[in-house]
């Protein structure tokens, strides 16, 4: 018999941690906003979250116009088809640095642990922006939130050796 109440009981106890779980899923506050796009850690934000919300619209009028810029489908698809996939990581943004018509803004990112045993790690990074027809726009992420061939350079294929 005590055994069965034993049993009883912990049954009760997950069944209130699986309510009490549902409950604050349901009730969380979305905090992913938009914020002013005045300054480069603004236009960043603007980024990422536009990027979370799968705007992908909103998020391409961030890139800077540079020579080799991704068109759009191209900068869509490479979230489409997760060979740039920021839901993995979270970026810190901290402070910027404004040298004319260029930006850098310090970035900690955050990358969520692959499996259940192990932790996540942090590494610093940056961000490169411009400044174009007034407004900031980036010119550089780190991976998972940038592919490494955006703005790069089309190899033109060599000549053969006679």
């Amino acid at each position: 018999m005590k055994q069965d109440r034993f049993l009883i009981g912990i049954l009760i106890g997950i069944a209130v941690l699986v309510v009490i779980s549902l409950f604050v899923f349901f009730t969380r506050k979305d905090n992913q906003t938009y914020t002013g796009e005045d300054t480069p850690q603004g236009v960043l934000q603007n980024y990422v979250v536009a990027l979370h919300k799968r705007d992908y619209q909103k998020a391409y009028g961030y890139l800077a116009d540079l020579e080799n810029k991704p068109s759009y489908d191209k900068f869509r698809e490479s979230f489409l088809n997760h060979s740039v996939d920021p839901t993995n990581a979270g970026l810190e943004i901290g402070k910027s640095e404004i040298s004319g018509d260029t930006a850098s803004v310090e970035l900690g990112v955050i990358y969520n642990p692959s499996d259940p045993f192990s932790s996540g790690y942090r590494n610093s990074d940056y961000a490169q922006l411009v400044l174009q027809k007034g407004a900031w726009k980036l010119k550089q992420l780190p991976y998972n939130f940038w592919s490494y061939d955006w703005f790069q350079p089309t190899p033109e294929p060599s000549k053969p050796v006679n």
